[in-house]
This record gives C-alpha cells, structure tokens and sequence, in this order.
C-alpha cells in the first residue's frame, strides 16, 4: 500500500471521527438536555418579575375592555405628561372611546420629584368625592397645569409653583373640597402601595406600560402603542 493511500485513510478516519463526535453532542444536547445550558442558567437565577396588576386603581374605559394597558406615571414627570399630551388623545379616539382599551393609572412617584407624591394624593381624594371620572379630570388638571407652569417643554422637571394648597385650590376648581383628606396624608399608604407594586413588576422610570402585560418604557409614540395593542386585539 502507498504512502498517499494510507495518508488518504487517515484524512478520512480524522474527518469520520469528528462528524461522530458532532452528531453525538448534538443528540446529547437535543434529547438528554433539551433546554440546554440557558435553560438551567435561567431556573436557577434571578426570580422574575411580578405581573403587573390593576389592584383598586382608576379606570378610564370600559371595563370589560379586551385589552388592558396599566399605566404607572409621575404627575411630576415631563415625559409622563409628554404621554398625556401626545399620545394619550390619540389612544382615547381610536381605541379607549370604541370600548377596545381601557387604561388603569397607578403611582410611581419618583423620590427625586417631591410635588408628585401629594398631587398623587391630591388625586385620589378626588376619586374618593367624585369616583373615576372626577379622579382623570384632577389627572388632566395636574398635567396641564404642569404644562403651564414650564412652558409645554419636556427639557425640565417643574419643582416650583405648587403644593398641597394649590392641589387644594385646582381640586375646589372642579368641585370637590379635598382639605382635611390631603392634609390627613390618607391615601399615602396607596401611593406607596402602587410604587411598591410598579417595582416588583419591573417598572425602574416613568412613565411604565404594561399592554395586556407586555412591558412598553417611555414616552412612546402612538404608533408603537397601535402595534402592539392591534395584536393583541386580534390574538
């Protein structure tokens, strides 16, 4: 036999040999480890996240909407109120007003913007006068007058201008004496109940949307919200 024969075989041993080794670890790996390595990584990390709920809070919409979009805001937010003015109307026409969508509002006050927590307070005083209707018109006072206050821009965090004698004030504006239920720090414990539950959830900013559960971060446009609640109308 020539050298160049058994060379040959050789090359041909080495190649038979590593497409054995291959389809082996690929068999083990399929059927002995079907989820693989991640998989195992993945039961053994972190615990996920817990779902988003819309526990007690205001509703806007029909309830028994086929998509949920709970929403967790920061009346001192900038971005927040962006969501209110730019997309928010647009969400309420074609979907909140048809019966399709509702939204729920929780709090996520931000410890850096110290007006939003009394006016979140300040807005479930109302809701306890006047119900969820009354709560989205105080919801719609804070944020345009938050608008005023700044001048419509989203470059700047408004810290002046208001506290819980003016929550007062805008509140009496629309008919309901929120007094004695503000300066008794009432519904504090529920504010801090709905940031608690925004952060075991996964929320870390405002504003936070959860459509039908699918997290959604920022002040995103409407066309982003149309995507993902049209799929899940039609799911």
């Amino acid at each position: 036999m020539s050298d160049e024969t058994i060379t040959m075989k050789k090359s041909t041993l080495l190649i038979a040999s590593v497409i054995v080794v291959f389809v082996f670890g690929f068999l083990l790996g399929r059927y002995v480890f079907p989820e693989g390595v991640t998989g195992a990584a993945v039961a053994t990390g972190q615990p996920q996240a817990a779902a988003a709920t819309v526990d007690d809070d205001p509703v806007l919409g029909n309830a028994n909407a086929k998509v949920t979009i709970i929403e967790f805001s920061d009346y001192q937010c900038p971005f927040c109120r962006k969501f209110w003015t730019d997309t928010l109307p647009q969400i309420q026409k074609d979907y909140i007003d048809t019966g399709k969508v509702k939204i729920v509002f929780r709090d996520f006050p931000l410890s850096f913007h110290p007006n939003a927590g009394p006016a979140a307070e300040a807005a479930n005083c109302v809701r306890e006068k006047g119900g969820d209707e009354a709560y989205f018109k105080m919801h719609d006072k804070i944020f345009s007058e938050q608008n005023k206050l700044d001048g419509g821009t989203v470059r700047s965090t408004v810290f002046d201008g208001w506290d819980k004698e003016v929550l007062k004030k805008w509140a009496k504006g629309l008919g309901y004496d929120i007094g004695s239920c503000l300066d008794s720090g009432k519904y504090a414990s529920e504010v801090q109940k709905d940031f608690d539950d925004g952060a075991n959830a996964g929320v870390s900013g405002t504003p936070a949307f959860f459509v039908n559960g699918q997290l959604l971060e920022g002040a995103q446009p409407y066309s982003v919200f149309k995507q993902v609640i049209d799929q899940k109308l039609s799911a």
